[in-house]
C-alpha cells in the first residue's frame, strides 16, 4: 500500500481529530466500518487471546505489525525488552509518541538485521502475509529471526462463517481482498489472510514448526505458538 491511509487514521484517532471514519471494502460483502479505539485497548479492553499472548512473551520480543503499539507498550511497562515493527510510517511516529521505546519502519519480509526470542503478531498480525503459499515464505523466514528455543505467537481465525457453509472454490477461503477509504483515498487493494487451526497445524509441520494451539474462544479465534524444529 503506497498511500499511508490506515497510518493517518490512527494518527488522526490519537490526536483527537478524526472527522472522518475508516472503512474497509471486501470482496465478499458490503464495506464495514473499521473501529480504531480497538487499537488503543488497556489489558482490561483486550481480548483473553490477547492477554495469554502477551503472558507467554519471553526474552527480546519483536512486536511486528505493531498498529498504535499497545502491545508492546503493555509489554514496556512489565519490564520486557520489546522492539515495535510496522510498515506505516505514521504508525510508527504514533507508537513514539505513546511512549514505545524501540519502534521502527520496517516490511518484516525484508528484515534481517537482528535475533528474537518471540515475534509475536496480534489482532491477526499473521494476514499480513496475504496468502498459504507467502505464509509459508514467511514462516521460513522466521526462522533466520529466532534465537535457538525461540517461540512465533500469533492468533488467527476460521471465517468459513463469512460463506454460509459454502466457501468459494478455487483460492483458499482465507485469503480475502480489502482495501480501506479514509477521508476520501483509498489504497490499492490487498490480500490479507485468515488461517482456520487444522489448515495452520499441517502448513507449519510441512515448513518444521512444532505447534500448540494454546487457547480458542467462542468466535472461532484461536492462538497458536510455533517453535521451529530445525
Amino acid at each position: 500500500m503506497a498511500k499511508d491511509i490506515f497510518g493517518q487514521a490512527l494518527y488522526d484517532a490519537y490526536k483527537g481529530r478524526q472527522a472522518a471514519k475508516l472503512f474497509i471494502h471486501n470482496k465478499y460483502g458490503p464495506k464495514e466500518e473499521m473501529p480504531l479505539d480497538v487499537y488503543f485497548r488497556t489489558e482490561a479492553e483486550m481480548p483473553d487471546l490477547e492477554v495469554l499472548a502477551l503472558s507467554h512473551c519471553r526474552g527480546r520480543i519483536l512486536d511486528i505489525g505493531a498498529g498504535a503499539g499497545s502491545h508492546a507498550l503493555f509489554l514496556q511497562q512489565k519490564g520486557a525488552d520489546v522492539t515495535a515493527m510496522d510498515i506505516s510510517p505514521l504508525a510508527v511516529q504514533l507508537m513514539q509518541e505513546r511512549g514505545v521505546k524501540q519502534a521502527f519502519v520496517q516490511d518484516i519480509f525484508s528484515y534481517t538485521e537482528e535475533k528474537y526470542d518471540t515475534l509475536l503478531l496480534l489482532m491477526n498480525g499473521i494476514g499480513l502475509c496475504g496468502n498459504i503459499q507467502q505464509l509459508r515464505v514467511f514462516l521460513q523466514h522466521a526462522k533466520q529471526l529466532l534465537n535457538h528455543g525461540g517461540q512465533l505467537l500469533f492468533d488467527s481465525s476460521d471465517i468459513a462463517y463469512l460463506y454460509e457453509g459454502a466457501p468459494p472454490a478455487g483460492n483458499y477461503y482465507g485469503e480475502v481482498w480489502y482495501q480501506y477509504a479514509y477521508k476520501g483515498q483509498k489504497t490499492d487493494w490487498f490480500q490479507w489472510l485468515y488461517v482456520d487451526a487444522d489448515t495452520l497445524i499441517q502448513i507449519a509441520a510441512e515448513e518444521g514448526w512444532a505447534i500448540e494451539i494454546l487457547d480458542e474462544d467462542d468466535t472461532d479465534g484461536y492462538l497458536a505458538r510455533l517453535m521451529p524444529l530445525d
